[in-house]
This record gives C-alpha cells, structure tokens and sequence, in this order.
C-alpha cells in the first residue's frame, strides 16, 4: 500500500511541476497566477451565486443595523467560498511543489472557510438562528489559530521555525516561546476583525486586496518564492469577488470569505517575519474591530451612553449621513495609503 501511495505521490510532484511555469522570475510567477486565479474566480463566480440562490443561503439584516442594508435581505451570502476554492486550487496546483510549507496557509484557508461557511447556514434569511453562537466561534477560531503557531514556531521539520519580530529602523530580535501567544493572539484578531469590516458592499474586499498586495511585495522584495504567489493569487480572486459585489451587491463575501482571508492576512504576515506592520497595513480592520470594543466597553461604563451612533465603524459614517458607497472608498483611499506605509517601513 505504502508503494502505491508513493509512486501516485510522485506521479502528482511530476505533472504538477509539468504544469507550473518553468524559469519565471518569481513576481512574474505571481502575476500570471493573480491574472489565473482572477479568472478562475470570475468563471466559478456566476455558478456559484445561481447555486447559492437556488438554495435560499440569503443574507439576514440585523434590524439594529442601518434601515438602508434592509433591501439587501436575501442577497446571497457565503459569496467567500468562489475565493477559497480558486485560491486553494491555484496555490495547491503551481505553488506546492517542493514548497510544503505552503500546507499551513491553505490548511487556515480551509478550516476557517468550513467554520464560516458552517456559521453562514446557521444565519440565512428568514432562519430563526443568527449563526453560531459567538463563544463557540471563538473556541474553534483559537483552536486554529493555536494548531497555526505552534506550526509557524517549532523547529522544522515539524514547523517553519520562526521566532523573531522585525522593529522598523531598529533591526529584529529574537523573542523565543513569546511567539505563540503573539501569533495566536493576532490570528484569531485578525480574522475576527476582517469579519467586522465586512458589512458595506466592497469594503473588506477591497481592503484585503491592498493588504495582500502590501505583503504580497513583501514577500517578493525578501525573496519568497512561495509567499508571493500565494498573496497575489489571493488578490486575483479578491478581484474577480469584487466584480460581483460591487454596489448593489450580487453576492456577499459572508464569513466563509471573511474568517479565512483574515486568518491568511495574519498567517502571510507571519511568514514574511513583518508581523509587527499588520496594524498598519490594516489599519481599517484595526479601527473597525476597536470601534465594536470601545462601544461595548463605553455602553456598559456609562449605563447605556453610546461613543459611536452605531458600530462598526463605517455605520457610524452611514448614519452620519455618507453614502455606503463614499464610506467604502473612502476607506479604501485610507488602505491604499495604508499599504504604502507599510512597504515604506519594511524597506527600513
């Protein structure tokens, strides 16, 4: 049996490294995959939205939420799946070839995926259920973030043996067994803070494509052969979603889309050893997710006063009279700037 299983494992290594382009400048690699993921996504896009419909999977607007997202009752949710299969796919096919250490990112795209996607079915339109319970979400969202660390800190060949923090115009130190909880710390945040931001047609999407270009140039300038295709490959079918969610959405990204991307955003961070610039590069999810904290913390201090007319963020600017569209890009224009700085600091 163990004969059989090595001469498929080697006849999969043959074909794939027969299909994987041959003598490619690395960031030439990466955009011929962005441009294939990118169509890919687009092609898969139409199916899935029709399939999504077909089975009634319906967005559920939180009557506490801006009166304007009311018309967006029963758009089809759990949009993120088309990204998670063409990333998954096109990094599983081109960039796993003698690079296994891309096992762990496509393993945190497909588990936080499914517990999105399981999170999805749990809160459609007209359901009585408003997902999974939030403690619940938590317990698997740390599980995965936990299994990710220990994955990027042991020593190889169990892990990819990381364990330093890159200070800007500083140098980079090492900071041992502290790694783990930093890193599942910012997992779980990250993931958790992407979900928050996606409420507003384009927003998150829009947002994550800068944050994966920001790391996915990174990656290249460090020589990463294997991280920045798969940034770039995530941007291509962020890319391709965005086709479809443009105001007025066709789909929305859901929490297939937004737990796993979040999770992967930390994880490429991660690998580039610039962990300490997520905040920067996401800054947006960073004020998003603080704004939901500082609400709550504000509301339960003061006994009912509010901080903000509404959290997240970007419905306190809906309230505050600005278009859902003007509210997204204008917090595109602040994640532009943000990806910048970000690159600006690396290359200290």
């Amino acid at each position: 049996m163990g004969t059989y299983a090595q001469i498929a494992s080697q006849l999969l290594l043959s074909v794939t490294a027969q299909i994987r382009p041959a003598n490619l400048d690395v960031m030439t690699e990466a955009l011929f995959l962005t441009v294939l993921c990118f169509m890919l996504t687009l092609a898969i896009g139409r199916p899935v939205i029709s399939r999504l419909r077909s089975l009634g999977i319906g967005k559920k607007i939180l009557e506490e939420g801006p009166s304007s997202h009311l018309s967006k009752a029963g758009t089809p949710t759990m949009g993120g799946v088309m990204i998670v299969i063409s990333v998954f796919l096109v990094n599983a096919v081109f960039n796993l070839y003698e690079r296994f250490s891309m096992l762990l990112p496509l393993g945190v795209v497909l588990s936080c995926g499914t517990l999105g996607a399981v999170d999805d079915l749990l809160n459609l339109a007209g359901g009585k259920r408003r997902g999974l319970a939030a403690r619940f979400k938590m317990a698997w969202l740390l599980l995965f973030s936990v299994v990710a660390a220990f994955l990027l800190h042991l020593p190889r060949p169990f892990g990819l043996e990381l364990s330093s923090i890159y200070i800007p115009f500083v140098g980079q130190f090492e900071i041992g067994w502290w790694y783990i909880p930093i890193a599942i710390f910012t997992i779980a945040g990250t993931s958790n803070a992407v979900n928050l931001t996606d409420g507003l047609d384009t927003l998150a999407g829009g947002l994550l494509a800068f944050a994966f270009i920001a790391f996915g140039v990174i990656a290249y300038l460090q020589g990463q052969v294997f991280v920045t295709p798969l940034c770039f490959t995530t941007v291509g079918a962020l890319l391709a979603f965005l086709w479809f969610n443009a105001h007025p959405a066709q789909v929305i990204m859901g929490d297939t889309g937004s737990l796993s991307l979040g999770a992967l955003l930390a994880i490429v961070a991660f690998m580039t050893g610039q962990w300490l610039l997520l905040p920067v590069v996401g800054i947006v999810f960073v004020a998003v997710a603080s704004s939901v904290v500082l609400q709550v913390a504000f509301f339960k201090l003061t006994n009912g006063r509010r901080l903000f007319k509404m959290a997240p963020l970007h419905h306190h600017f809906e309230v505050l009279g600005w278009a859902e569209t003007q509210t997204a890009m204008r917090f595109w224009l602040v994640g532009i700037i943000a990806a910048i700085v970000g690159v600006g600091l690396a290359l200290s």
